[in-house]
């Protein structure tokens, strides 16, 4: 079979120097498939590396996006550690409050607050394979904080009302001198100035100049005020708590049935009405209807 060539003419600017070159159309086929795949080869390579970096340019975002979230999840995971903290530091100064006014300890709150799981560097040693998981515990974390500040938002309401009752009661409690002076009889049995007889005095008598101050001894609203032959002008406070007091042989009485007072302020003056052997005050306390020892309540 007779070969079959192809003739390649180059031709310069000189005719003269024209070349020739004959190829066999074997060659030249298989030159052309070897350019071809070449081409094709390197059209693969070129879209494989324009792709890898794509996809580099994506992975490095993602490293980018990866870190900030690494951040922010350890940022979370110490702040969910430091409520943790405080949470039980309140619970512990709950606890002391109800210790020290003798409140029930609700059933429970011994208990540690369960928050937390694993520690920010456990947590981000794990972040690539366990990253959801985790995040999923820190939601459950805080849904269980939520739980604990409401108890605890709960408990100290108690204690609140508690120590406002507390407050509101020692605001009742008489517990200062009613005036200045001289103490000069005190409560319980004593022979009377005016029988000379063994008789039981129900209050204290404190005795100054004509026209000296009266003051309340604790919170109240006047309950009474009134003229005996006994105790000549005199006042009655009730505090609340079934306390009440009164003062009589007073010259004066600056306040009226209704008014509310407070701990020294001045309701009366003292005087020397009634029956009465010098101008003094008497004082009574009356708890629960039956008059007690007003020096048990004075502190001052």
């Amino acid at each position: 079979m007779k070969k079959r060539f192809f003739t390649v003419f180059i031709v310069p600017q000189d005719p003269s120097h024209i070349r020739k070159f004959r190829l066999p159309f074997n060659l030249l086929k298989t030159i052309l498939v070897i350019c071809g795949i070449s081409f094709m080869g390197f059209s693969y390579i070129l879209f494989d590396y324009t792709n890898l970096k794509f996809k580099s340019h994506e992975l490095n975002a993602m490293r980018k996006e990866n870190a900030e979230q690494k951040i922010q999840l350890q940022a979370f995971a110490s702040k969910m550690t430091d409520l943790e903290f405080q949470m039980a530091k309140l619970k512990q100064f709950d606890k002391k409050l109800r210790i020290i006014t003798n409140m029930e300890i609700p059933a429970g709150s011994n208990q540690v607050l369960g928050i937390g799981g694993p520690s920010p560097e456990d947590d981000m040693a794990t972040l690539g394979g366990a990253r959801e998981g985790l995040i999923k515990q820190m939601h459950s974390d805080v849904d269980q904080l939520k739980t604990e500040v409401m108890a605890q938002e709960k408990s100290f309401t108690e204690l609140q009302e508690y120590l406002f009752k507390q407050s509101s009661l020692f605001a009742s409690m008489p517990a200062i001198r009613p005036a200045k002076g001289w103490l000069t009889s005190t409560f319980g049995y004593r022979i009377s100035p005016f029988t000379g007889l063994r008789q039981m005095h129900e209050g204290l008598d404190i005795a100054n100049a004509v026209g000296s101050p009266v003051f309340a001894p604790a919170a109240g609203i006047v309950s009474r005020v009134d003229r005996e032959n006994g105790l000549g002008k005199l006042v009655f406070i009730n505090h609340g708590y079934g306390i009440v007091t009164k003062y009589g042989h007073l010259s004066e009485v600056h306040v009226h049935v209704g008014k509310r007072v407070r701990r020294g302020d001045k309701i009366a003056s003292i005087g020397n009405t009634g029956r009465s052997t010098g101008p003094h005050l008497h004082y009574e306390v009356v708890v629960n209807g039956v008059n007690v020892n007003p020096e048990k309540y004075i502190l001052n």
